[in-house]
């Protein structure tokens, strides 16, 4: 059964890269968009479709429940595809051959150009929608209070993350090849292909999943203790909790029957939405649920939910600059290899396809942790949880940073075997790009897989959907992040005569500088990381009492 999703994860997730890792030179030789431009198209879209996972993950929590919410994303998802397949072919490629290196295609009409984002931006909702939920539904299939399957939920996002990195191994290796080769309509009819295999290979699964029910709109339990605590305002906030407002364990947690979070000291504020004004707030003791206004009276509970979502929003801020790194894999990366020497042994590589090292690298680095790395540093601490997830996001900052130094080094060297006075590509290798795309990889095992286990686990039990979308949206402001900051960097650079750090012809601008900028950047974010990781509390449940609120700081 989690076999089948990790499947089903590894073939959409090849539809997806399917068309996103090549996307930057689809804009550039099909559509003539110029390289910057091109750039923040594909960060802007990225973006997108992680700001979608907000989406799906919203009708998870509130209405639809996670399976629902996976198979209406993942079909709308497959029409996206269809329709970019379809409008690839009739209309975008004209003439006939053209989407090749060398030659580009003519110019299209408003409607080709409609056609063409609406189908990507389709691409991007399914996909966004979709890719929170299934984490977190696979998640769902193990019992956290059976030690066997809560061992296995741990190791479950690991393998998780690696079937989605072995399948755009696929796609980042022969779908890049027949695109490179201008056979974009081909390349997309087969992740159309893939998304629908995977669909249906999600829904034979069926009879065999746990399914949760939804809980309701977080929104409105956050809103009520909001609300409850600014009525209150002028109320006296008991010392120690004991005298706030409780109901019965089954009604405590945002999910029926889910677990209860235990009171904490962080943002005492809120408190007041637990507080019993006798002169406002009409309770009943024998029936206490139906005779409070939950606009003035709040569980304790609740109020800790609100708190939990807090504590993770300063951790989640620190992640953004990581995935500005990420995603210049998708963009920058592809058009410095472009500008290289890519033949090797008379064989042409596709600029694209270098990120087949990152898949390598993940799938490397996760073997590594897992069976060297996390058992040596168990015995080492004498703690079987080895390093904690918030540890390991640290040490993906500082290998990031690694490989921003990388690219800029390469950059420096690959602008010194450009012929002077002409616009010939580089004669520096492409293979050289091989250490700055391992180093991408080794941070995302480190980074990414411990973002999605520690939303996951610090997320209350009604809003792990969220926890999860969490991770994504990291992911999308990274890519906003990353558009507005190459803006920024150009509308300065450029200004008279000069050409800025990243022109259409790369040989005549500064990408090195605008690497070593996002190392400068990345560092200053792992000491805030730090500092915000240091004051962090974990969550804690009714009759959980472990050491994770002291082991989980770094």
């Amino acid at each position: 059964m989690v076999m089948s999703m990790a499947v089903n994860q590894g073939l959409a997730t090849l539809a997806f890269f399917g068309v996103g890792v090549n996307l930057v030179l689809f804009l550039t030789r099909v559509l003539q968009q110029n390289n910057a431009d091109a750039a923040n198209n594909v960060s802007k879209w990225t973006g997108t479709v992680y700001i979608f996972s907000l989406v799906g993950a919203f009708l998870s929590d509130s209405y639809w429940g996670r399976y629902k919410t996976c198979a209406i994303f993942q079909v709308i998802f497959v029409i996206g595809l269809g329709l970019l397949s379809l409008s690839t072919y009739l209309f975008l490629l004209k003439p006939s051959g053209c989407g090749r290196e060398h030659l580009q295609c003519g110019p299209h009409s408003s409607m080709e150009l409609g056609m063409f984002y609406l189908s990507v931006y389709l691409i991007a909702l399914g996909n966004g929608g979709y890719q929170p939920n299934v984490a977190t539904f696979g998640a769902d299939q193990f019992d956290e209070e059976d030690s066997r399957e809560a061992h296995s939920k741990v190791s479950f996002f690991s393998y998780f993350y690696l079937a989605l990195n072995l399948g755009s191994l696929f796609s980042n290796t022969f779908l890049v090849y027949f695109e490179d080769k201008g056979m974009w309509a081909l390349g997309f009819w087969a992740s159309a292909g893939s998304a629908l295999v995977a669909l249906l290979l999600f829904l034979c699964g069926t009879p065999r999943y746990r399914h949760f029910r939804p809980v309701g709109n977080p929104l409105s339990r956050v809103c009520q203790v909001v609300v409850a605590a600014s009525r209150k305002w002028r109320l006296h906030i008991p010392l120690g909790g004991h005298d706030l407002y409780e109901v019965e364990a089954k009604e405590a947690s945002a999910a029926a029957g889910g677990r209860k979070i235990l009171h904490t000291q962080g943002f005492r504020f809120l408190d007041r939405a637990a507080i019993v004004d006798p002169n406002n707030d009409f309770v009943i003791p024998e029936d206490t649920s139906s005779a409070r206004d939950p606009w003035r009276l709040c569980p304790i509970a609740q109020v800790e939910e609100l708190k939990c979502v807090l504590r993770l929003i300063p951790i989640w801020l620190t992640t953004i600059i990581y995935s500005v790194v990420f995603t210049q894999m998708a963009s920058l990366f592809v058009e410095q290899g472009a500008a290289m020497n890519t033949t090797v042994a008379g064989f042409r590589i596709p600029p694209a396809s270098m990120s087949a090292f990152d898949i390598a690298s993940v799938a490397l680095f996760i073997f590594f942790y897992r069976r060297l790395l996390s058992p040596l540093v168990s015995r080492l601490r004498r703690n079987p949880r080895g390093l904690t997830e918030l540890q390991r996001m640290g040490v993906g900052l500082v290998i990031a940073v690694m490989a921003m130094v990388s690219a800029g080094t390469v950059e420096v060297y690959r602008l010194k075997h450009v012929c002077s006075g002409c616009d010939d590509d580089s004669s520096l290798s492409i293979l050289w790009q091989i250490p700055q795309y391992m180093l991408i990889g080794a941070s995302e095992v480190f980074m990414y897989v411990g973002q999605l286990e520690f939303f996951n686990s610090q997320a209350p039990d009604g809003l792990k959907s969220f926890g999860s979308a969490l991770c994504m949206t990291s992911i999308s402001f990274g890519n906003y992040v990353s558009s507005l900051l190459v803006t920024i960097v150009m509308e300065i650079t450029a200004r008279g005569e000069r050409p800025g750090w990243i022109p259409v012809n790369l040989n005549k601008g500064h990408m090195d500088r605008f690497y070593f900028l996002l190392a400068s950047l990345t560092a200053a974010d792992l000491v805030a990381f730090v500092a915000c990781a240091r004051w962090y509390k974990c969550i804690q449940f009714e009759g959980r009492h472990d050491d994770d609120e002291d082991n989980s700081n770094v």
